[in-house]
């Protein structure tokens, strides 16, 4: 049975704990996708920005790899998924998302998460 992780980041970036959460996950997601692991990172939330052109690009943290980079690593690999809902609330579709990334709801998630060999973090 092959493993997959499944990573929800709920956090925006306006502070500097949202920051190290942002950078935790994202570095967790860029690092198993380098080893192999089959990732799918769902934004939520005020992190749906990060989906979005120039988002992460303004986006710093002393001793954290790139936000940018870590992040188009998984939009190459079509791993990243914007909650439905929070997109709408952001006045966001799918033409406004970075290549690589898409919009999907809950039921997506859900099956996601839970599909056989699948291990969900929650950010």
């Amino acid at each position: 049975m092959s493993r997959s992780l499944v990573l929800k980041l709920t956090c925006g970036t306006d502070t500097l704990e949202s920051l190290e959460r942002t950078a935790q996950a994202l570095t967790v997601a860029a690092t198993a996708a380098a080893s192999g692991t089959p990732v799918s990172l769902w934004l939520t939330g005020d992190a749906t920005l990060l989906a979005t052109p120039l988002y992460a690009e303004r986006l710093a943290l002393p001793h954290a790899t790139s936000f940018a980079e870590l992040r188009d690593v998984l939009l190459d690999l079509q791993a990243v998924t914007v909650c439905t809902q929070c997109a709408v609330r952001r006045g966001l579709t799918d033409s406004d998302l970075l290549p690589g990334a898409h919009i999907a709801g809950a039921a997506s998630f859900v099956e996601a998460a839970l599909a056989e060999g699948a291990q969900a973090l929650v950010y």
